[in-house]
Parts: C-alpha cells; sequence; structure tokens
C-alpha cells in the first residue's frame, strides 16, 4: 500500500452493466485506504443497480447508451475531462471502444471470472461461464485480471487467483466462490498498477 504522504490521490473511473457488487466494494476498498478515489460510475444499462449503488455512495452515476459511446464521443469527452488514472471494467458486457483505448493506453483493466484464456469471449460472462465451467467438470476455476484490448477477454493477463470445484458444487457456489476472489484481489490489484510507477 502507498505510504508516500506526497502521492496525490489517484483517480479511477468504473464501467458496469449490472449488479455492480465489484463497483460497491471497489469504491469502499478506496475509502478506506485513502489512496485513491472512484470519480464516477458509468453503465450502458438504464435500470442496472450499479447506479443506485454509485448514488447511495455519492458517486457520480453516469448513463449511456450505444451511440454516446461508438458513433460519437460523448463517452470519450467525459473520460477527457475527468482524466482518470485507471479505468476498470467490473462486468461491463459490451466491448470497449479503440478511439478510448488509444487515449488511455494501458490504463483500462477488466476482470473475467474464470481463467483465461479458457471460458472468454462474446457472451462468456456471469453464470454462463460458471455453468460452462461446471458442465466441462473442471476441478477449479479462478478470476482473470487483464487490460483490454479491442477483443473480449483477449487482452495482457495482469492477475489470476483460483479456487476448486469441490464434488456437489453447483453453479451458485462457483460463482460465490468466484465472487469472494474478485473482492479480495480486485481492489489490491487495481491499487498495485496505480501506484506501480511510484514503487518502481
Amino acid at each position: 500500500m502507498p505510504t508516500s504522504q506526497n502521492s496525490e490521490k489517484k483517480n479511477i473511473v468504473i464501467f458496469a452493466s449490472g449488479n455492480g457488487s465489484n463497483a460497491e466494494n471497489i469504491i469502499k476498498y478506496f475509502r478506506n485506504t485513502g489512496s485513491a478515489r472512484v470519480m464516477a460510475v458509468f453503465s450502458n444499462n438504464r435500470t442496472a443497480k450499479v447506479l443506485r449503488r454509485a448514488h447511495d455512495l455519492d458517486v457520480k452515476a453516469l448513463h449511456f447508451d450505444r451511440e454516446a459511446l461508438y458513433d460519437s464521443d460523448d463517452v470519450l469527452h467525459l473520460l477527457k475531462d475527468m482524466k482518470p488514472d485507471l479505468i476498470v471494467l467490473a462486468g461491463f458486457l459490451w466491448i470497449f471502444p479503440k478511439k478510448i483505448l488509444k487515449c488511455f493506453p494501458n490504463k483500462v483493466i477488466n476482470i473475467h471470472p474464470a481463467l483465461l484464456p479458457k471460458y472468454g469471449g462474446k457472451g462468456m460472462y456471469g453464470m454462463n461461464v460458471h455453468k460452462a465451467i461446471l458442465e466441462q467438470k473442471e476441478i477449479k476455476t479462478g478470476i482473470s485480471i487483464h487490460f483490454v484490448n479491442d477483443k473480449y477477454d483477449e487482452g495482457e493477463l495482469i492477475f489470476q487467483a483460483t479456487t476448486e470445484i469441490e464434488p456437489g458444487d453447483k453453479v451458485e457456489d462457483i460463482a460465490a466462490k468466484v465472487h469472494e476472489l474478485e473482492y479480495e484481489h480486485f481492489p489490491k490489484v487495481i491499487e498495485k498498477l496505480l501506484f506501480a510507477s511510484e514503487d518502481a
């Protein structure tokens, strides 16, 4: 954890499409450490619970549509104004635009609920992943945190953590184990990335 009193507080922006438990966990983690802050939560889903979670935690909650992300530069301009040190995708289901990746090189990361490169790609998210893992009778699963490129789940790996799948585990059991890994490791990996250059 960074200890330098001269370090400026780092800024994070989160993109999410659904429930937002990871986003809430990240917001609370950095409120506790004081080393960074989540400036805003963006969602492509107007009814996503993540927007309510952000609002309840006094974090700016923003909804956008496909036109704002892909066809115009509305989202890009907002990000440029905010100048985030890191953009975190936490359950964001759309492919991230090349124009944003170009403006924020090596500053966009994603978390995936499996051990990439297995069980990645379009449509492989949430319970879809856990069901596929159970059907294939895997004996372990985990999380992958990676840099984002213009293809689903193919960016450079940053971190992985694993958990065992026990005989008799149901899809919900696997999901719960993976969530535990996400809550434990995701904020710490974000923090490490934010301060990597200062620690070098």
